[in-house]
């Protein structure tokens, strides 16, 4: 009794903290493994269509940063906590038209850092993407809370030995990214507490994105 009704107040407090702090809406576009091969010209068309859609939206102030994964895919933040308004966004780019990716949307909260629209003339640059995806199995959903804080403090020693860019979470207990500049072994990013214990999972990529995306000097 005593164990779910701490769950119960942690929730609570969680979701006030995540409600009450700066959020925007978080698109992946992942790519998909059965994506029809297209013709050079109507790919490279389509690029184009993708680009200028982006630049357009960047402009109207609805989407603040955009870069794309190293072998496919990529993200999207938007300066919205509105799922309809993002998915409204999104239906203007011609690559979601075609459907050439699989898409998710999600809440947005960052704790390190913030977003930040880049400054022309935009510096590319690569960084280490770590995503923690909630595992939200039964067995495990009581003890939420508490290895979410293992986890949390697990992040802030991580801090301590990379450069961390910017390190953000997707609700109370929905998973959230850490994003390095610089490589940094994964065999100690699997050493999270809720990774050992199965409540997160781990996917590691390189970004290309603008520098001050992430609001970083």
């Amino acid at each position: 009794m005593k164990t779910g009704l701490l769950f119960i107040i942690t929730a609570l407090a969680c979701s006030y903290a995540f409600g009450q702090s700066p959020s925007y809406i978080f698109v992946f576009l992942n790519k998909k493994a059965d994506a029809e091969q297209l013709p050079k010209e109507e790919g490279e068309k389509l690029m184009a269509g993708h680009m200028a859609n982006i630049e357009r939206l960047a402009k109207e102030g609805k989407l603040i940063a955009a870069g794309p994964f190293e072998g496919g895919g990529g993200i999207f933040i938007f300066n919205t906590t509105s799922v309809d308004d993002t998915k409204s966004w999104l239906a203007t780019d011609p690559g979601v038209q075609a459907n050439r990716w699989d898409v998710e949307i999600l809440p947005y909260r960052p704790r390190v850092n913030s977003v930040c629209s880049a400054k022309e003339p935009y510096e590319m640059v690569t960084y280490q993407f770590i995503r923690f995806t909630a595992n939200k199995s039964k067995s495990t959903a009581r003890d939420y809370p508490q290895i979410f804080y293992k986890h949390d403090d697990y992040l802030k020693e991580i801090g301590t030995k990379a450069n961390v860019v910017t390190e953000g979470i997707f609700g109370e207990f929905d998973g959230g990214i850490l994003i390095i500049s610089g490589d940094f072994p994964k065999e100690s990013i699997e050493s999270d507490p809720a990774i050992q214990q199965g409540l997160l999972t781990l996917d590691v990529k390189k970004l290309w994105i603008a520098k001050g995306s992430f609001c970083e000097k």
